[in-house]
């Protein structure tokens, strides 16, 4: 998968599409990214005694979207990443837009 925790990413399709944020949480199994701001929902939360001193009620969280309806950011616009070997012979991830490093 080529987003990872950190990426400022803007989201290409859904209910959220044009809105960028930051990236939280990776789920690589599932495919999925959770996105700052991004695929808000609103979970009902019981109060209990483990979760003493921590909000009960209505919570609103984000969800996990897949990560195929998400896109690095570079100047505003969504970008495809690729990879690069360089001299050294690490491993970069690179704009396809710019070729510039992520």
């Amino acid at each position: 998968m080529k987003i990872r925790k950190g990426d400022e990413v803007i989201v290409i399709a859904g209910k959220d599409k044009g809105k960028t944020g930051k990236v939280l949480r990776v789920d690589p199994r599932r495919e999925r990214v959770v996105v700052e701001g991004a695929n808000l929902i609103t979970k009902n939360i019981k109060a209990d005694a483990q979760r003493a001193g921590k909000e009960s009620g209505r919570v609103t969280v984000e969800a996990p979207l897949h990560v195929s309806n998400v896109a690095l950011v570079e100047d505003g616009k969504p970008v495809r990443a690729g990879y690069r070997f360089n001299d050294d012979g690490t491993k970069v991830r690179i704009s396809r837009r710019s070729g510039k490093e992520i």
